[in-house]
């Protein structure tokens, strides 16, 4: 199979594809047999000139013959730096093509956060969260497939799409079989970075089907020599042409058609000439056809090489320097030639091996000298400084302040459209400038917050490097070293990370400056389990805290991680309520501290949150998280915040009582973190809640199947968790009958736990589950742990605490006294917010008196609160008729 080329060769060779095309017709026409089909990826792979353009030609126009829509891009070696290239080139012109008012009613949400990736919305002036970006593409592709289904995308030379792009990809293969989209793409084996490559395999694990092109066989190269030439094509003469290309379809097709230019008869007497004809296609052959064309030509392929994919025939002619009518001789040159393919206005290399080779003749000087130019090209024609930086990135370095302002511009363009690696080439491509001595540490500092999300480990280095340098004043020094704080604690230097801010501290007098370090630096011990002065520190930050009205957001935080810390103390309920509402404004997070405001570590509203959640102010901490991901997921922000906030969320309803939906927030941020990366604190967060969860329903395996998935065992990160994970730990591990190692994980976790100072019952606890484990072999030891735990308890004060204790010391009585303290649990429990423990009291209850009233109590508030466990537990000591 051949298609019609221009001039009369064979063009778009397909010869030996059958099994392709079948597979793509077969998901096509599965595609378009009804709208709720669900579409795939098909992945073709094969060496340069191998058919794959060919290929991806022929499922296009099938296709269309079956009435889908087809978008179509492809990947450059010359733009690979541009942040979403090639997914702009398959959104983009549906997009625009649209109302303004259309696309706001298709995306909702989504617009703002994926619209100035896609290049149809003007930028914000912030940062954002790359994933959530990855996360719009994907929805954005989702919603238009449903206004243009069928809808098939094909991508061309992936191995050469942007990273931001291939990102997408690998995102969307993985809803494919949900959505009514078929994707096919096809790349090169090799020829791209390791990076690519990586995610390239990743998308293909979801594809339907992956082939391997291979070379034509020797019947296939004299096919279509003969479909060619003509049928009177000798063998020899056919066998000359296999051998010489290899059996490469692009070569094949391009020395065919040398040979009908030279009206070389094709026969085996010819056969010689074959050699000398393909090396004019290629390599220096080609650049020394391109040299015949003469200068004019020449210099107009080199400026189109230069600009890349898709360049505009007058953009070309402005950077070749020469008016249209010179640039439009030179088009048909270079098409008449074979070299250029010209769609309206718009100009492509005929194959991109044409363009590579191209692009590497120009000689180095000149070619950095056009990058140059092309930058100024594109910022005349009213381009962003984004737009130009690609070609930023090509000019040597020549002390210019004007190209550090450009490229920081640039920077910042790209994290406002979520493409924070593309800013940190350019700002690296400014040091190197480099930058005037009074901005430098300011250009150091913002590489650093750049690389902040994507590499802690680079960004310690630029902050301290900046830090070193005169050139930022004291407001931005702070903030640098807040941030080089935050670097160090994430890349476990706790040390370093609170030498940095003591150093820094030292110079300054007292003030907001100062008391921001000082909370920044209580915050990081305060979240940091291996700390050794614990009850030293408490007593430091309470005299801090203590006189604080919360007038500014550095006197708020650390009325918030006061409070924190009284809550993991089991002080009294009362003061860690009331220091978290001075740290309010009008009952609301004060501006600056909002969740995705960035001069603050999102910790600290967690810990905000977490100390209402333990202090019994449940609807106060769900009011905070639910904003927290209502928040997040307007902005875009879908990683690791987006991750918390859903598992505290989830916590949230776990302390309700409301297991179902705590176990669906919990899984849901189990899968958020999944896609930040692995074995990370936040999995262990998020996994110590969902054990907690699902012991609570009685689901014990399911449990068991969590904590094995994230390792949840020894030795962790060594940070605090909210419920305390060893506590979770152990009663897992009773619960599997695995009582020695329980008993362990329980006695070493008191230990820790006691020299911390750490003594809140509800966060913590391991005594009750100690106790309850040691209760038949050990009765006075058990007896001494719940009597210390119920001093806690009424220490800490509230309702859930007292009742949780109440009921444990029941379980290590019998008769009259046992019941007498189930009573007093009951009440107590009934009266704090959370559903479950209410459930459980009054269950164990209604057992101890052989009550059916209160059996049918707690069976109903055991269904409400779906624990399914403790609803048999239930049915089981209730009338055989009941049950």
């Amino acid at each position: 199979m051949t298609q019609g080329r221009p001039g009369g060769a064979a063009w778009t060779p397909l010869w030996e594809r059958d099994a392709e095309i079948a597979t793509a017709t077969k998901a096509v026409e599965r595609l378009c047999a009804d709208a709720a089909s669900a579409g795939g990826l098909l992945v073709f792979s094969g060496e340069a000139g191998i058919g794959k353009t060919a290929l991806l030609a022929e499922v296009r126009r099938i296709a269309e013959d079956h009435g889908a829509t087809v978008w179509t891009a492809r990947g450059g070696e010359a733009v690979t730096s541009v942040p979403f290239n090639v997914v702009r080139q398959l959104l983009q012109p549906v997009l625009i093509a649209i109302s303004d008012e259309e696309t706001r009613e298709y995306l909702g949400d989504w617009y703002d956060i994926a619209g100035p990736a896609l290049g149809i919305v003007q930028p914000g002036g912030r940062q954002v969260d790359p994933q959530g970006v990855c996360d719009g593409l994907v929805e954005t592709v989702a919603r238009l497939a449903q206004l243009k289904w069928p809808l098939v995308l094909v991508v061309d030379d992936a191995h050469w799409a942007d990273q931001e792009t291939l990102q997408w990809l690998v995102a969307f293969a993985r809803r494919l079989d949900e959505l009514p989209v078929l994707v096919v793409i096809a790349h090169r084996p090799g020829d791209t970075t390791v990076q690519s490559l990586r995610q390239l395999a990743s998308a293909g694990a979801s594809a339907r089907s992956f082939s391997t092109l291979r070379a034509l066989t020797p019947d296939a190269a004299a096919g279509l020599t003969r479909a060619t030439l003509g049928e009177h094509a000798d063998e020899p003469f056919c066998r000359e042409v296999w051998a010489v290309t290899g059996g490469n379809p692009y070569e094949s097709v391009e020395l065919l058609a040398k040979v009908q230019d030279a009206e070389l008869e094709p026969v085996e007497s010819s056969a010689d000439a074959l050699r000398a004809l393909n090396r004019s296609a290629k390599g220096h052959g080609l650049v020394a056809r391109l040299e015949e064309l003469g200068t004019d030509a020449t210099r107009f392929a080199w400026a189109v090489a230069i600009l890349g994919t898709a360049t505009p025939l007058d953009m070309a002619a402005g950077l070749a320097a020469m008016p249209r009518e010179t640039a439009e001789r030179c088009t048909e040159r270079l098409c008449a030639a074979r070299i250029l393919l010209r769609d309206a206005d718009t100009l492509e290399f005929v194959h991109p091996q044409i363009a590579s080779t191209i692009y590497r003749s120009i000689p180095a000087a000149t070619r950095t000298a056009l990058h140059g130019v092309a930058a100024e090209v594109l910022t005349r024609e009213g381009r962003s400084a984004a737009a130009a930086s690609r070609h930023l990135l090509e000019v040597h370095p020549e002390d210019d302040p004007n190209m550090v302002e450009q490229l920081r511009r640039a920077a910042a363009e790209h994290l406002a459209v979520g493409a924070p690696e593309a800013a940190r080439r350019c700002l690296e491509r400014a040091l190197r400038e480099p930058p005037l001595p009074e901005i430098h540490a300011r250009v150091l500092y913002e590489l650093g917050c750049a690389t902040l999300l994507t590499s802690p480990v680079t960004t310690i280095g630029h902050l301290r490097d900046a830090l070193s340098m005169r050139g930022l004043d004291q407001e931005l020094r702070v903030d640098a070293v807040c941030r080089l704080s935050q670097a160090l604690v994430h890349n476990d230097q706790l040390g370093e990370g609170l030498r940095a801010i003591d150093e820094e501290a030292e110079r300054l007098a007292q003030g907001p400056l100062k008391l921001r370090l000082q909370a920044v630096r209580y915050m990081w011990e305060g979240i940091h389990a291996g700390e050794k002065d614990s009850p030293g520190r408490s007593r430091r930050l309470a005299a801090l805290a203590g006189p604080l009205t919360g007038r500014d957001n550095s006197e708020r935080a650390l009325l918030i991680l006061r409070a924190f810390d009284a809550m993991t103390r089991g002080e009294n309920a009362e003061l860690v309520v009331e220091l978290c509402d001075r740290a309010l404004v009008n009952g609301r997070l004060a501006p600056g501290l909002g969740w995705t405001d960035t001069e603050w570590s999102f910790e600290l509203r967690l810990m905000l949150g977490g100390s209402y959640a333990f202090a019994d102010r449940l609807d106060r901490a769900e009011s905070l998280f639910t904003e927290a991901v209502c928040v997040y997921e307007t902005a875009g922000w879908s990683g690791g915040h987006l991750a918390l906030a859903h598992a505290f969320l989830g916590y949230v309803h776990r302390r309700r009582g409301r297991l179902v939906d705590a176990e669906r927030s919990l899984r849901e941020s189990l899968r958020l973190a999944d896609r930040v990366g692995e074995g990370l604190p936040m999995h262990w967060e998020a996994a110590s809640m969902l054990i907690d969860t699902l012991l609570a329903r009685g689901h014990t395996e399911e449990a068991g199947a969590v904590a094995d998935r994230y390792g949840f065992a020894p030795p962790s990160a060594s940070t605090i968790y909210v419920p305390d994970a060893m506590s979770v730990r152990g009663r897992l591990l009773l619960a599997r009958g695995r009582t020695r190692e329980g008993l362990d994980v329980l006695e070493a976790t008191g230990k820790a736990l006691t020299a911390r100072g750490q003594y809140n019952t509800v966060l913590a606890p391991w005594a009750y589950d100690l106790a309850r484990a040691l209760a038949h072999d050990d009765p006075e030891r058990a007896g001494r742990l719940v009597s210390d735990a119920r001093t806690q308890a009424e220490r800490f004060g509230t309702d859930t605490a007292i009742g949780e204790a109440l009921r444990c010391a029941a379980a290590l009585e019998s008769g009259p006294r046992s019941i007498e303290l189930l009573r007093k649990a009951v009440t107590y429990l009934e009266a704090s917010p959370c559903a479950y423990e209410h459930a459980v009291a009054r269950v164990e209850y209604g057992i101890a008196t052989g009550s059916a009233p209160e059996l049918e109590r707690g069976l109903t508030l055991a269904r409400s609160c779906g624990a399914d466990g403790l609803t048999d537990r239930a049915l089981d000591h209730l009338s055989p008729a009941r049950r």
